[in-house]
């Protein structure tokens, strides 16, 4: 199924304020925006759960957690459910308990550190420095939980040499066949989004690994889109991600934008994968 590209929606990410942006939090509205996102060609849902007071905070519920996920079974039965990870420090029982709990087909697994760094046009820090930990004990207590409970990893890649470190991690036997790999690009202190750097990150990955670009910004993402597509990538976007379409018009919610993206997929000649597809595509290896 060459021709075929998996779409995820990366549905409401963290942090970012849902007055201000289009952010699902609750599970009836995250529900909604996932069937949204599933009627315009996604097949993968990436979720974040969020407190249910503001909206700001990431939580580890697992009430929460299988209310968001009977909500958007209700309305996307087919749906592949793609949970988060992400967590600083050595403790990992929140998002480890809520893997156990719901048992999705797939979970981000964060393959390396990174000094998460944003700096202002005013030469101000955007936020305290902070350090993304995730070493390779860390790394391996996740993979555990994962293999345990028949979850894919989705080996998110910051640097370059996150993205190396893969193929040895394939060496040493601490990951396993099938998982996917991510590129993730426009974090100021990582990965540039630059289509002529898109060609060296595929060439690094371990041989025959499914990939998809991960990539943060304004307008400017669609072009590494793109060349994501015509690589033979998969692809990602949703407010997560960006709030904006490729005419820099600030969106609406996630369906918006992922028919912008199955739009570009079918113009190089590709077309959104069923989730049915997308299983085998992924995880049939």
């Amino acid at each position: 199924m060459s021709d075929k590209v998996v779409i995820t929606c990366a549905l409401n990410g963290v942090l970012t304020d849902p007055s201000r942006h289009p952010v699902p939090y609750t599970p009836e509205d995250m529900a909604q925006s996932t069937k949204e996102a599933y009627d315009a060609g996604a097949a993968i849902v990436h979720l974040h759960l969020r407190d249910q007071q503001m909206g700001r905070m990431p939580v580890w519920d697992t009430d929460l957690a299988q209310q968001v996920v009977d909500a958007i079974k209700e309305k996307c039965p087919d749906i592949i459910l793609n949970f988060t990870t992400g967590v600083m420090g050595d403790d990992i029982s929140g998002p480890a308990g809520v893997l156990e709990h719901i048992k999705p087909e797939m979970a981000a697994m964060n393959s390396g550190s990174l000094n998460y760094l944003k700096v202002r046009s005013n030469g101000d820090w955007a936020w305290p420095p902070l350090l993304f930990d995730n070493p390779v004990d860390k790394i391996e207590k996740f993979l555990k939980v994962m293999g345990d409970n028949d979850i894919i990893p989705e080996c998110e890649c910051f640097d370059i040499g996150i993205v190396r470190s893969l193929s040895l991690f394939l060496k040493n036997g601490l990951l396993k066949p099938p998982f996917t790999a991510s590129l993730v690009q426009g974090v100021q202190s990582g990965m540039p989004a630059r289509t002529d750097l898109l060609p060296i990150l595929v060439d690094e990955l371990p041989d025959g690994a499914p990939w998809q670009s991960i990539v943060i910004g304004r307008e400017e993402v669609w072009e590494v889109h793109r060349k994501t597509a015509e690589l033979g990538g998969n692809l990602r976007t949703g407010v997560e991600d960006t709030f904006y379409l490729p005419d820099g018009e600030k969106v609406s919610g996630n369906g918006p934008l992922i028919e912008e993206m199955a739009t570009m997929a079918r113009e190089v000649g590709r077309e959104p994968a069923t989730p049915e597809e997308a299983r085998q595509i992924l995880f049939d290896r």
